[in-house]
């Protein structure tokens, strides 16, 4: 038998402006400008300038509410016709919500009022409370949607650079083919990665070519011939004799050629005495031999103007300068773009609420301007909260950090975790974490990630709790002044550090120098 039951539930859900906010916060300022540009191409409500221009109207006979109206395109918003029940004067906490987030019903359809397409009442479809066909417009590809534009340019690649030369190789066409497929199985490393085999069955399937794997050995060996240097490589010692290969043949080089190509695994782990013990070399002639294979590229994908690693500028999100021991803090410009709602759509939108006739087509009007005039809206209270959200955070992290940022002294910083930013300006840690993870600040110092000012404490000798960025300041001191051909162990640093009152573990300091991306005793040890 079946039984009714009801249960009573409470749940969390992030609204969509909410949703909005959160992927508007954790994107970077070099991101925003292009975020800013998809979303006015996509809603024509939107458009740059001062939202508090006035806007030119035809008093005619129009009442004080529409004078006023005038004076403030955004008032339309205001009224009781407006579904913006929602605003971000407050930032809100989003990050409390653990519930998922889902979108708003979509409205029904509306059904035909007949043939004589009657008279509909414009008030009872504005007042209703759903949200009108809201959705998160450029806010990333779902299932059916992709980007339209690319993030990056890609002209003037390395591949393009590549299929170039390929053009004037004046290869047969069987040749040129495969060539094509070798240069499309090149990764961003500058690297053939893949087996000669495959390669075959990918031409084979896609292009209905039958060929042999020597006959794409003959083909790869005319690419790799191609600038720049060690260009589609299947492995790092093939790079490296590639580029040895186009240097004047000396006895260096003849020595770096050796050393490659039979001895590269001592090579790799620094075992300098056996590779002069097997080739019975001298210690300049061994020494110049490791020097020339050092100034090599291993990554030669990444190399020159025409790589996919061109020079990447970082943009501060955040500028604060000192005067005479004053800081002041300000959002970059484009972290506060001046956004407004189109006047011409405010009035558009007046125009069809006055109409004398509201047929059916004047409804689906109707029904995309003000969707239209709503996402603008949500849109443009995002950034503000964004903006007020950016400013909050990292005025509390110069607060906690006011001595480094005076000295630009990294022993001055102070101990800092996600959390104490967390509790001094009433949000959630993940809201934190969102504006630290991505956005930096440029000092008198130099431009610096939010990141970096947090670390975990330390105890010292004096009972004190120190950053754990002035530990790693003071490894690294040690490290650069160690001597090359002795260099300092683990152990050996961890004594060091607990003779000046730090008191730290080996394997602490193992996980400080990896966050520092120096290696091992060895590897560092040089001739």
């Amino acid at each position: 038998m079946q039984r009714l039951d009801l249960k009573q539930l409470l749940s969390q859900k992030l609204s969509p402006q909410q949703i909005q906010f959160i992927k508007l916060l954790q994107i970077p300022t070099a991101e925003l400008e292009t975020r800013i540009k998809e979303e006015m191409e996509v809603n024509p409500a939107l458009e740059e300038g001062d939202n508090d221009e006035p806007e030119d109207q035809d008093s005619g006979d129009d009442d004080d509410r529409d004078e006023a109206e005038a004076d403030d395109p955004d008032a339309e918003f205001d009224s009781d016709n407006s579904t913006l029940d929602e605003d971000f004067e407050e930032p809100a906490d989003v990050d409390d919500y653990d519930g998922p987030a889902e979108a708003p019903p979509e409205p029904e359809p509306t059904k035909e009022e007949g043939p004589d397409n009657a008279d509909l009442d414009l008030s009872d479809y504005l007042n209703d409370d759903e949200i009108a066909g809201y959705k998160m417009q450029g806010d990333g590809p779902g299932e059916e949607e992709e980007r339209e534009m690319p993030l990056a340019d890609t002209s003037g690649s390395l591949m393009d650079s590549l299929l170039d030369q390929l053009h004037f190789t004046q290869l047969g066409e069987r040749e040129e083919a495969i060539g094509q497929q070798l240069i499309g199985s090149i990764d961003g490393d500058g690297y053939i990665r893949r087996d000669l085999a495959a390669i075959a069955n990918d031409l084979a399937f896609s292009q209905n070519l039958e060929v042999t794997v020597p006959e794409i050995e003959a083909v790869l060996r005319v690419v790799q011939g191609f600038d720049p240097a060690g260009i589609a490589a299947r492995d790092l010692p093939e790079c490296l004799l590639l580029q040895l290969e186009r240097r004047p043949q000396d006895a260096t080089a003849e020595h770096a050629e050796q050393i490659i190509g039979t001895l590269f695994d001592e090579f790799s782990k620094k075992h300098y005495a056996r590779i002069q013990q097997k080739l019975d070399l001298e210690d300049d002639e061994l020494k110049e031999a490791v020097g020339l294979i050092l100034k090599l590229n291993p990554k030669p994908g990444g190399a020159g103007p025409t790589g996919p690693g061109k020079t990447q500028y970082l943009m501060p999100d955040f500028i604060l300068t000192n005067d005479n021991g004053e800081l002041s803090l300000t959002l970059n410009a484009r972290n506060a773009p001046e956004l407004r709602v189109s006047p011409a759509y405010t009035e558009m939108f007046r125009t069809y609420d006055k109409a004398a006739k509201k047929d059916q087509k004047m409804k689906e009007a109707v029904s995309f301007v003000k969707q239209k005039l709503d996402s603008a809206k949500w849109f443009i209270d995002a950034i503000r909260q964004r903006q007020n959200t950016l400013l909050r955070t990292m005025n509390a992290i110069v607060g906690l950090q006011r001595d480094f940022f005076i000295e630009g002294d990294e022993t001055k910083l102070h101990p800092m975790i996600l959390k104490d930013i967390a509790l001094q300006i009433g949000m959630d840690i993940s809201t934190v974490s969102r504006v630290a993870n991505s956005k930096s600040v440029q000092t008198e110092f130099g431009i610096y990630p939010l990141k970096y000012f947090f670390s975990e404490g330390i105890a010292t000798d004096s009972g004190e709790d120190v950053s754990s960025r002035e530990v790693k300041s003071i490894l690294k001191d040690l490290i650069d002044k160690e001597s090359k051909s002795r260099p300092l162990a683990d152990d050996k640093l961890e004594k060091m550090l607990n003779a000046r009152g730090y008191n730290i573990a080996r394997r602490t300091v193992a996980k400080y120098r990896e966050q520092l991306n120096i290696p091992v005793a060895r590897l560092r040890k040089e001739l």
